[in-house]
């Protein structure tokens, strides 16, 4: 793939569509998998969900770390940029092998074959109740636990609505540092990654119950966008680098914990049968409010 993509033998769009192709596969591969892992942990008790979303968050800040390591170690050309991707993948398969390791052992635990009974106990008691699960009664739960967990969900979207209006974008293209230079996007990015995990973490200490405040905290970060206008176009104060800093930090710890809050509590509101799909219908509303974000981001709005 190198010597035919990367050191030019084959056309600019050749290289475009094969690139464009795989970035397809890795995110149907990712939505596969994220589904089935907060499915899974939608069954579980609070603090495995909590520790997946996390997750989520540590593989931002290891991903940020690599940047910074590369960009000191490897020279800024055609050669560093090769070894820097090498880098990244070697590291990518690494974690992937361990993952798909510790899944196939997980499900051997005693504390899942507990909860897959417990599950299976439910599902009983809900034919016993309801008859057959038939096409009619299928698709009329699924459309209850959708309208269960809609707020939790419209929460969820606008979380990355916002975040990805603003990140990366803005911290990459649009802000400057005449002391940092180069290296300002970088850190910001890292300050936001290392922001994010903490929020992520946050609700193992702290756990906000109460849905209305956490989905009407997700509508005031609106308050970004004029907030991040003014570090834009505001005075020569505002576009400094300590109010950029703290608006990126505090719109990745906003992010993280809103985040491991809804994602938290979704599966908990409906029935244990019913937790797996719950957390399923919660990543579809993450993939909707990350594409939303993504293509608001590509008009610039800021």
């Amino acid at each position: 793939m190198d010597a035919v993509y990367i050191k030019g033998q084959v056309g600019l769009y050749d290289k475009f569509y094969v690139t464009v192709g795989l970035l397809a596969l890795a995110g149907i591969g990712d939505a596969l998998v994220q589904g089935g892992l907060i499915g899974v942990a939608g069954e579980l008790p609070e603090r495995y969900m909590q520790a997946i979303v996390a997750g989520s968050g540590g593989s931002g800040v290891l991903v940020s770390m690599l940047r910074i390591l590369t960009k000191a170690v490897f020279p800024q050309d055609a050669d560093g940029l090769r070894k820097s991707a090498y880098l990244y993948f070697f590291t990518s398969i690494v974690f992937m092998v361990i993952c798909i390791v510790l899944y196939n052992v997980a499900h051997k635990l005693p504390i899942m074959q507990y909860y897959e009974e417990l599950k299976a106990e439910a599902v009983k008691e809900e034919k016993a109740e309801k008859g057959p699960m038939t096409r009619p009664v299928w698709r009329a739960t699924l459309w209850n636990i959708v309208g269960t967990v809609k707020w939790y969900g419209f929460g969820i979207v606008l979380i990355y609505v916002v975040t990805l209006s603003i990140f990366p974008g803005y911290i990459t293209e649009d802000v400057h540092s005449l002391v940092l230079k180069d290296w300002y996007p970088v850190l910001l990015i890292t300050g936001y990654n290392v922001f994010d995990l903490v929020g992520k973490s946050l609700t193992a200490v702290y756990l906000l119950e109460n849905a209305k405040v956490a989905i009407s905290a997700c509508v005031v970060r609106l308050l970004f966008f004029p907030l991040f206008i003014g570090c834009l176009h505001g005075p020569q104060l505002f576009r400094t680098e300590f109010p950029v800093s703290l608006l990126t930090c505090l719109l990745g710890l906003t992010n993280g914990y809103l985040t491991s809050v809804l994602m938290i509590m979704a599966p908990k509101s409906v029935q244990i049968q019913h937790a797996e799909t719950s957390g399923i219908v919660m990543v579809l509303f993450l993939v909707v409010g990350l594409a939303s974000g993504s293509v608001i981001a590509w008009f610039w709005v800021i």
